[in-house]
């Protein structure tokens, strides 16, 4: 009974209301600590910040609900199944958003959570191990899935089971992710150049490696439209981000193994992607500029510069000659991570596992807090999020 009491009452700690604290204004980011014990709040408005915990499980913040209340976090023991939740700005009110009761609850884990912008649905990558058959080996199957605002049981856009970051177009409409297939390695197992050939009639195929590789699928918010964007016959690509004005989605396509390239296309069935870089690099994350107009991306081993900057990325003509740099401070070194506010008036990113902010009018930067270290993406409030009080 004790046990049970104080379980209670550390539930019902967790969860109070963070009183005699100044509600939040706005704009804020949300990160979470490279220890991943908490979550913090930074208010722009103020320079103030709000720490955020819920226990001794692993913490990870995805994103903000469209009207900026809320947050969506996932929580795990260390390496095993993480839950996604979401909370109140004060750390109130925290709510397990995904039932599923058609796996023993060690058998399915939650991870890459977005809230659509319209705030209607969050979409998820599921993570499901079932047995290929019964008594057979554990197969690790990953689905795009979502639920609703309030939580329920999942529904799934994927029917295969190699499916990866979610991401939705600005107006919530469409759903972006990748998608890997399985093919055998070309002349050697690094080979991703040349497809193997078909066997000739009556020959078997030889047992070769399998290598993964992904294309670009998009598939509309109501689950009803869904196709493939990208047909590359060889090479994979990663980390599809759409335009703000959510006519193009960007994408890293890597040839070969560490052979990173820029990529655009257009969101719409039979689009042909424009190649925007040649030459070997290492792309680390890319965002858009507010207007549209051009990427920014952190890039290592880029026109002859080895440490990773921010570049800007130029929709036309070829990045490794046209694209210039974005910020060069010599004294903000491993830019990681850049992310826009709504408005544009700031560009949140990592530099050397700080969380810094630039004033985009200035190019001015300051780090928001030395003393501690994150490890993720910054996460900007929504627009629509008009300060704490109107919650």
């Amino acid at each position: 009974m004790k046990k049970l009491i104080l379980i209670v009452c550390l539930l019902m700690l967790i969860t109070l209301p963070l009183k005699g604290q100044a509600l939040l204004t706005g704009p804020l980011i949300a990160v979470d600590t490279a220890q991943q014990d908490r979550i913090i709040l930074y208010d722009m408005s103020d320079s103030s910040r709000r720490e955020l915990s819920f226990g001794s499980r692993w913490h990870r913040v995805w994103d903000f609900s469209a009207d900026g209340c809320r947050i969506l976090l996932t929580l795990s023991d260390g390496m095993d199944s993480s839950r996604l939740y979401s909370a109140r700005l004060d750390g109130s009110d925290l709510r397990e958003l995904v039932q599923y009761d058609e796996l023993p609850p060690e058998n399915w884990s939650v991870w890459d959570a977005h809230w659509s912008p319209d705030g209607s649905r969050i979409a998820f990558t599921m993570i499901r191990d079932q047995a290929e058959r019964p008594g057979g080996n554990i197969e690790r199957q990953y689905h795009i899935a979502w639920v609703d605002s309030q939580g329920g049981v999942p529904g799934f856009y994927s029917a295969s089971a190699d499916e990866h970051e979610p991401r939705w177009s600005p107006d919530g409409q469409w759903l972006a992710y990748i998608a890997y297939d399985e093919r055998v390695a070309g002349a050697d197992i690094y080979a991703t150049s040349v497809p193997t050939p078909a066997p000739a009639p009556g020959q078997s195929v030889p047992q070769q490696p399998l290598l993964r590789e992904a294309d670009l699928w998009v598939v509309s918010a109501d689950g009803q439209t869904k196709y493939r964007l990208t047909y590359f016959e060889t090479g994979s690509m990663r980390a599809p981000r759409w335009s703000p004005d959510g006519l193009l989605i960007s994408f890293t396509y890597s040839p070969s193994a560490n052979n990173d390239q820029f990529w655009i296309i257009a969101n719409a069935p039979a689009a042909i992607a424009t190649q925007l870089s040649e030459q070997w690099s290492l792309i680390l994350d890319t965002t858009w500029l507010p207007d549209s107009s051009a990427m920014i991306s952190s890039v290592r081993d880029f026109q002859d510069t080895r440490d990773n900057r921010l570049w800007q990325i130029p929709l036309v003509g070829l990045a490794d000659i046209d694209a210039t740099v974005y910020l060069n401070d010599p004294a903000l070194g491993y830019d990681d991570y850049p992310r826009f506010s709504p408005d544009g008036h700031w560009l949140a990113l990592r530099s050397a596992y700080n969380l810094a902010l630039m004033d985009t009018a200035t190019k001015s930067w300051t780090l928001l807090d030395e003393n501690i270290l994150g490890n993720t993406p910054p996460v900007w409030s929504p627009a629509g999020f008009a300060g704490e009080e109107s919650c």
